[in-house]
């Protein structure tokens, strides 16, 4: 199963780029840091009109530093969209079989994202210029 899981926005400030989110109904889950992407994070959430939250998702992604790769992608193309997230069943395993076909990758083995999902990056080079991050969902986390 993959399926689009959601699309990360590069912003300066997550506070001021979250008011847009709510104001078109979508509700946002805590914050999370990632310490090493130096970023944080807030997910917004679609609802299915029964208050369940559905699997369509924005996530805001604000640099901690100027070291962050979020705060180098903002200087390099500026604010905006800066990836797409697909879910994933076997992360670890897709990784090596994208390798052997020759995709390249940013991380050549999974680490934790935010929720501690485990996440990996594909290189635009091999992907038509979208950076690309494939989410393997932790079934604790599976609501998200």
């Amino acid at each position: 199963m993959s399926r689009i899981d959601h699309i990360g926005i590069a912003t300066k400030n997550i506070e001021e780029a979250s008011k847009f989110w709510e104001q078109i109904g979508l509700k946002s889950g805590s914050d999370d840091i990632n310490h090493e992407q130096d970023v944080k994070i807030r997910m917004f959430y679609g609802d299915d009109g029964d208050g369940n939250n559905t699997h369509s998702k924005v996530e805001l992604i604000e640099a901690l530093s100027d070291n962050s790769p979020i705060a180098k992608f903002i200087a390099k193309k500026g604010q905006g969209i800066q990836q797409l997230a697909i879910t994933v069943n076997d992360i670890d395993d897709l990784i090596i079989k994208l390798i052997n076909s020759g995709i390249r990758m940013i991380n050549e083995k999974s680490t934790h994202g935010a929720g501690g999902h485990k996440i990996a990056f594909v290189h635009p080079e091999s992907t038509g210029g979208v950076l690309v991050e494939l989410v393997e969902r932790l079934e604790t986390n599976i609501k998200e």
